[in-house]
């Protein structure tokens, strides 16, 4: 006969998928969100095609959000679009920061105002806190009615459309187009910022997940950080972790800290596919050259670099062993894991990870990879 005492809590034990949902729920900050479409918007014509369709068809409410708009003809079309709605008697609201806008002039706003839409600047220059600008509004958000929203590294702004009487090509950026109920973290992240800055949006106008139905079978969280938070930052650092076959990478502007590229390196020594995708020339230079000083540690681990051979490649996303996937506005680096409003869609679903997987691949196709060379050998002394 078995003398030992039964302890109940054994039956009760999650499994170990339960274990890991809780590690991943707990480390962004964000919990799982079910029921969701998700489409894949590669490049900004597609971006702003899809958010000007989404604008045009408003009916209640407009949230947009975005780091940077350009007084050209990209941003003029979308001020002169968000008015039309507000005239219509749609509820406007946009955000942008003040460094992204940094020179634009009130009067781009004006018709949008005038037209009944409101307008917010996020961490305008204070002399008081001569420090206070390194905390930045870096999404890239856009939601229409409480029924679909957009996330994405696309601002407004016509440099991501190239110019080819120049010879120009457009930015490679990645955005996403989402359905479902997600839609309601999307709304709060907006409206969490937006309350900083003025009076808050009444809760009756934000969209309430459990009343908005299912539109697909993707599972994903809303990750929104604000300055210190680094959910996006702990999450990358868990995937790295976890990813067992493969963890492929692109990115804008790279820089590493210590704790990631260790976690990389020893997913690479491990035997995980790890590659990282990269601008050959990006818009900031100084970030590029700080970038590639890094190189030669990961290389050495077994990390394959690639170099984008386009104008500028713009794209934060993620694809770990074709079940898990990142997009959004992050870019791997100090600043924005920790210092910056931020804005991504983690995806838990294999048909988003193998799309985003065979767009890597395409992407590749115009990439050089950055292979190392023998070191040089000091000369013998004569």
């Amino acid at each position: 006969m078995d003398t030992r005492m039964h302890d109940p809590r054994q039956s009760q034990r999650p499994s170990f998928r339960a274990l890991a949902e809780q590690a991943l729920t707990r480390a962004a900050g964000a919990p799982l969100s079910c029921g969701n479409r998700v489409d894949l918007l590669i490049d900004a014509k597609a971006n702003f095609d899809a958010w000007l369709e989404a604008i045009a068809s408003a009916r209640y409410k407009i949230l947009f959000g975005n780091y940077i708009f350009k007084n050209d003809e990209v941003g003029r079309g979308f001020i002169s679009a968000l008015a039309e709605r507000a005239r219509a008697g749609v509820r406007v609201c946009v955000l942008h920061d003040w460094m992204g806008c940094f020179g634009l002039r009130s009067k781009f706003w004006q018709p949008l105002r005038d037209a009944g839409g409101e307008v917010r600047t996020f961490n305008p220059f204070d002399p008081l806190s001569p420090f206070g600008w390194i905390n930045r509004d870096h999404r890239k958000l856009l939601t229409v009615d409480g029924r679909i929203g957009f996330v994405s590294g696309v601002c407004v702004s016509a440099a991501w459309l190239g110019d080819p009487a120049r010879g120009r090509d457009p930015w490679r950026d990645t955005g996403v187009a989402l359905q479902g109920p997600a839609i309601a973290d999307l709304e709060r992240a907006f409206a969490d910022t937006w309350a900083t800055l003025g009076e808050a949006l009444p809760s009756s106008a934000l969209a309430d997940a459990a009343k908005i139905e299912p539109a697909g079978d993707v599972a994903l969280r809303v990750i929104a950080t604000q300055p210190s938070s680094t959910g996006t930052y702990r999450l990358d650092q868990m995937i790295a972790a976890l990813a067992h076959q493969r963890l492929w990478l692109t990115d804008a502007y790279f820089i590493g800290v210590a704790p990631y590229l260790s976690a990389l390196t020893n997913a690479a020594h491990d035997g995980v596919d790890v590659r990282l995708l990269v601008p050959g020339a990006s818009d900031i230079p100084a970030v590029a050259a700080l970038s590639r000083t890094g190189y030669r540690a990961l290389l050495e681990a077994g990390i394959r670099i690639y170099e984008w051979k386009g104008s500028m490649l713009h794209a934060k996303t993620a694809v770990a062993d074709g079940r898990w996937a990142r997009v959004g506005s992050t870019n791997l680096n100090i600043a924005s894991w920790m210092g910056n409003c931020e804005i991504d869609i983690a995806i838990e679903n294999e048909g988003v990870a193998r799309q985003l997987a065979a767009q890597y691949e395409r992407d590749l196709e115009n990439a050089t990879e950055i292979v190392l060379s023998p070191r040089r050998r000091a000369r013998p002394a004569t």
